[in-house]
């Protein structure tokens, strides 16, 4: 009879769990659950951050384009001042305006001025803004280029007519004539990307006032190439 209950209750027991062994099974689950859920959530930042990653990118991509389309789309459009005629190209290091027929809207008419400006934002970072309006309109946009960059600014090509090479410089002070090439710096960290646009317009302009062109011009011209010499003369003690 002993025997008999023995034997029954071991059969039982050999076919139910533990309470030992339920835990164990339990604490097993728990891991397991915990580690995919872990590894699904890092598979979604991942996607999630490569995604915001490469909508920087073709933003930046974009930016660039529209930048290097306006400067190279640049027309050379004089206006009047005090009898002086004048280029609209006007830059330094946190600035540049010229004219061109190139709008960041496309659906402009006539030529356009384009200004683009480097301001501070946030977390110590720098923001570059375009706006633009039509000639004779003061109606203006604005737009965000970028904002996710340690420093930005802007260098214009100097060549004088007297010397072979040129030098790169942060402020363009001739009012009658357009610079070579200018060079946009975008700075993250360490990393310095630097772009080169040149400008398809260049030259200076031949007559400046009513007077006669040999006097007016050269005076004029003379004094324009004084103030670049300086410009670049300072900018390269400042390097």
């Amino acid at each position: 009879m002993n025997s008999s209950r023995n034997s029954r209750t071991l059969t039982i027991n050999s076919l139910g769990f533990t309470l030992l062994e339920l835990i164990i099974s339990i604490t097993l689950l728990g891991i397991i659950v915990l580690i995919t859920v872990g590894a699904m959530r890092l598979g979604y930042r991942s996607v999630d951050s490569g995604e915001k990653r490469i909508a920087a990118l073709d933003r930046i991509k974009a930016s660039l384009s529209i930048i290097e389309s306006q400067i190279q789309s640049e027309i050379p459009l004089t206006y009047d001042e005090d009898g002086v005629k004048k280029y609209f190209f006007k830059g330094d290091r946190e600035s540049l305006q010229f004219s061109t027929n190139y709008s960041i809207w496309g659906g402009q008419k006539g030529y356009v001025i384009v200004t683009y400006r480097v301001e501070s934002g946030d977390l110590g970072k720098q923001v570059l803004y375009a706006s633009e309006n039509i000639v004779g309109i003061e109606n203006k946009r604005d737009a965000k280029l970028f904002d996710a960059f340690d420093k930005i600014y802007f260098e214009y090509f100097y060549k004088d007519p007297t010397e072979e090479q040129g030098t790169w410089i942060e402020q363009w002070t001739d009012d009658t004539a357009i610079p070579e090439k200018v060079r946009l710096h975008l700075v993250d960290r360490t990393k310095d990307l630097a772009m080169i646009i040149p400008v398809r317009v260049q030259g200076a302009i031949s007559q400046i006032t009513s007077m006669p062109t040999g006097i007016k011009s050269s005076a004029g011209k003379s004094s324009s190439e004084n103030r670049m010499r300086e410009t670049r003369e300072k900018s390269k003690k400042q390097r």
